[in-house]
């Protein structure tokens, strides 16, 4: 399967710096003892961090983004 790449750039920095951060969020929620917002918080960190490492963003590809060339 061929994933055309649509994330670039500065966008592809900010989404790894982003599930940096919720990783992170995620690690002091489950400490806290708040394990659902943990889930949700480390989701939101791993489609950012497959957004990042694949260049590729789902909903970029449905509305038509292209942030690679950026």
């Amino acid at each position: 399967m061929d994933i055309d790449q649509n994330v670039g750039g500065r966008d592809r920095l900010v989404r790894a710096l982003l599930a940096a951060v919720l990783t992170l969020l995620t690690v002091r929620l489950v400490r806290s003892g708040r394990r659902t917002l943990g889930v949700v918080t480390v989701l939101g960190a791993l489609g950012f961090g497959f957004n990042a490492v694949t260049c590729f963003c789902g909903v970029n590809e449905a509305l038509g983004i292209d942030t690679t060339e950026e």
